[in-house]
């Protein structure tokens, strides 16, 4: 008797996270009662989908639901879009309703708050690592600037950069204008490098917004060792951007709204709003990154 190869099907939407004014934001795949399928699976369906994220949403007795994050090279803890997009079409689907659920991560479980039909995602205290720290992994802050094609003309005064963990790590880069943030040409292989030794998703840039805008910051972030070049919205750096606008360049708010997309070709402007948990002493002791989505559509996938 013949063995007969049945190829699976897979649906998966497709969600912009971090919308604004609902356009833009940042694509996601998500795959709903995904329980069934292999990592392996996973991994090959965020590929063929193609984009930075795909998040794969399974029943969980721990939680309220169980997330499973790949990008089209491999799997990352937490990815802030991807757990919008999910979250927020499962708002407007009436899969969830208004309060607190939470998600399963390899990383551990964190809350989830669903207001209307916006989601946001619990992040970490911040983790603060300085250029001095990173010469034991054998990168320095030239390193860094060289990969950005960054001069000290083009940083901020007294600002060095610093690496920061909120459940991911990024490098935040405070660069002077938006000049000087339009006009990045970044080395990927050296950021992909340097990413490999420090252990980073990636590099978050940005610019102090204007006094008349309505928001703190505006960002680039670029993660080519997860195979994203620059991506629009990145709901796990705004997280560690707005704990450095607070403790580092002493913006002493609670609340900060980051502006990312921009400047990349074709411009995809994303909102994040990020609300940080203060103590009586003023330290950070967590964090809360969301916003908006919009469902765009839906696609088939066949695995192998």
């Amino acid at each position: 008797m013949n063995n007969v190869h049945v190829q699976t099907k897979v649906t998966a939407r497709i969600v912009n996270g971090f919308v604004k004014n609902g356009t833009g934001g940042n694509p996601a795949g998500v795959v709903f009662d995904a329980d069934e399928l292999s990592d392996a699976e996973m991994l090959q369906i965020a590929g063929k989908i193609g984009l930075s994220e795909t998040a794969f949403v399974s029943s969980s007795d721990e939680a309220g639901f169980k997330l499973d994050f790949f990008t089209p090279n491999r799997r990352i803890a937490h990815c802030g879009h991807a757990t919008i997009a999910a979250f927020a079409h499962m708002a407007e689907t009436g899969r969830v309703g208004e309060g607190i659920t939470s998600k399963m991560t390899v990383d551990g479980p964190r809350k989830i708050i669903i207001r209307g039909e916006q989601a946001f995602m619990e992040q970490l205290a911040p983790k603060y690592r300085t250029p001095d720290d990173w010469s034991g992994a054998g990168v320095t802050l030239q390193d860094v600037m060289d990969s950005l094609g960054l001069s000290d003309a083009d940083m901020v005064d007294g600002v060095p950069p610093q690496l920061v963990n909120t459940g991911n790590s990024f490098i935040i880069v405070p660069v002077r204008n938006e000049d000087v943030l339009a006009g990045i040409r970044p080395d990927q292989p050296s950021i992909s490098e340097i990413s490999e030794k420090l252990d980073l998703i990636g590099y978050y840039v940005f610019v102090l917004s204007p006094s008349s805008s309505a928001s703190h910051a505006t960002a680039r972030m670029f993660g080519p060792r997860y195979a994203i070049p620059e991506e629009s919205a990145t709901g796990m750096a705004a997280g560690p951007l707005a704990c450095f606008l607070y403790d580092i360049m002493g913006i002493k708010e609670s609340h900060m709204d980051i502006d990312q997309g921009y400047f990349m070709t074709p411009a995809s402007p994303s909102a994040i709003a990020v609300d940080l948990d203060i103590d009586a002493s003023g330290a950070i002791t967590g964090l809360t990154a969301g916003g908006s989505a919009r469902s765009m559509r839906e696609m088939e996938v066949t695995l192998d």
